[in-house]
Order: C-alpha cells, then sequence, then structure tokens
C-alpha cells in the first residue's frame, strides 16, 4: 500500500526526533566544551525541525492533535524513524560515523524537498538545509580528523562506520513513496549521490568503505530495535506521568 503524505511527514519527524534526543544524551559528556555546545546546537536544531513536521503532522491527520502528542503520547512501534537514529550513541567516533551517514542524506533530501509542491515542506526545507549544511560540516570535520589521527582515532573511526552503516539504507527513503515522488510532494531517489558524497568523506578520512550494501530496516513501518523503547522511556516518562498536565 503506498505511503500517504503524512506517514512521509511522521517519518521525517521522527528521525530528527529521535536523533535530537540521542545527541542530546552526550550532553555533559563530549570531549570538549566547545563540542558540549555544538552537540546541543544541532540537537535543538533537530528538534525544531520535529517540531514543525509534528505541526504539520497534526493538520494532515486533522484529529486535532498537536507536537506533543506525536512526542510523548505514541509507543515504540507507532514510531517511523529509520532505525540508525535510535541506535545507541557508543563513543565518540561511533557517534560522528553516524552522523556522517545521516547528515549527508538529510542535505540531499532537504535540498530536493526545497522544489516540493507542499508549500508548508518547501518552507520548511529552505530553513532546514542551512541548519543541516552546518551539521554536515560538523560531522564530517570529526570522522576526518578521528580518522586520518592516531591509530587510536582512526581505529575506532572506523569500527564507528562499520557499526552504523548496515543501518544506513533507510535514510534514503521508502520503496512505498513512489507516487508521492511522482506528484512532485517529495524529491526523486538520492542513492547514488548519498554514496558519491559519503564516499569521499570516508576516503579523505582514510577510511575504508563497508563492501556489503546496508540491510537493516524496518524501522520506518515501525519494527525497531531493542533500543528506541527504553530511550522513549526516559523521554516521555515526565509527560505520561502527569497526562494532560499544563505547566
Amino acid at each position: 500500500m503506498p505511503a500517504d503524505l503524512l506517514t512521509h511527514v511522521l517519518r521525517q519527524a521522527d528521525r530528527t526526533l529521535v536523533l535530537s534526543h540521542r545527541l542530546a544524551e552526550w550532553l555533559t559528556h563530549a570531549p570538549e566544551l566547545e563540542e558540549d555546545m555544538a552537540l546541543a546546537n544541532i540537537s535543538l536544531d533537530l528538534l525544531g525541525q520535529a517540531r514543525h513536521l509534528y505541526t504539520y503532522a497534526g493538520k494532515l491527520e486533522g484529529r486535532g492533535h498537536d507536537e506533543d502528542h506525536f512526542a510523548y503520547d505514541r509507543d515504540a512501534a507507532d514510531f517511523r524513524n529509520p532505525l540508525i537514529v535510535e541506535q545507541p550513541n557508543g563513543d565518540f567516533a561511533v557517534t560522528m560515523a553516524r552522523q556522517v551517514l545521516h547528515d549527508h542524506a538529510a542535505l540531499l533530501y532537504w535540498e530536493s524537498m526545497r522544489s516540493s509542491t507542499d508549500e508548508t515542506l518547501a518552507a520548511l526545507a529552505a530553513r532546514a538545509v542551512n541548519e543541516t549544511r552546518f551539521h554536515l560540516r560538523h560531522s564530517t570535520g570529526w570522522l576526518i580528523r578521528l580518522g586520518d589521527g592516531t591509530d587510536e582515532s582512526h581505529r575506532r573511526a572506523q569500527a564507528g562506520l562499520d557499526t552504523m552503516w548496515p543501518y544506513a539504507g533507510e535514510l534514503l527513503g521508502a520503496d512505498d513513496e513512489d507516487d508521492l515522488r511522482t506528484a512532485g510532494l517529495i524529491g526523486p531517489r538520492f542513492d547514488g549521490a548519498w554514496r558519491a558524497a559519503v564516499g569521499a568523506t570516508v576516503a579523505e578520512a582514510t577510511l575504508t568503505m563497508p563492501p556489503e550494501p546496508p540491510t537493516r530496516s524496518g524501522g520506518l513501518c515501525g519494527e525497531h530495535s531493542e533500543h528506541l523503547a527504553p530511550m522513549l522511556k526516559v523521554m516521555q516518562g515526565l509527560a505520561r506521568a502527569h497526562p494532560g498536565a499544563t505547566w
């Protein structure tokens, strides 16, 4: 069954929310104070994108749900984020490898969405492109620094890439969204451009691209790893402890 626009918007909203939360877990744990600030800013950018997308999802759904409903009132099986963003942060090199894979895809996605026939998504894309360019500069800079650094940092960077690579395929979109592409609501697939961009970064970092294509999937359809539910339990704890409360 083809996906509708609401499903697509929720996939993007869930992607940005879950990744925002994962990056927020680094606060006060990053290797440098400046990096604490950088990761906090990126996390907030992603949270802002999620809020706009959830608000629009509520309008598309037409049931009076706001952004907080989508973030706090749904269970793990209701989320439609790609598996890669829910994976544990691991060490700093693992996180940066994930960010490189994600940020290259996110930039290509938002660049294509500037031409969407949906005015709301096109306007959101115009803002998100600038934010994502900064995110990509940050993550690629770190992966290159780690990969082309000491023997230990190189080993960790390669291990991070190998760890996150199997989950990266869902960042390239879903096969059930072809009707949305035909209608011009979302942009064309960018598999080739993504692989080329990631490959260039990996080469500059003196790392090796994993030989096998990414194969782990299911998140876009609500089939998640064991890591999402515990993360949501923490994220949703206060809101669920006091349902309907105003602050």
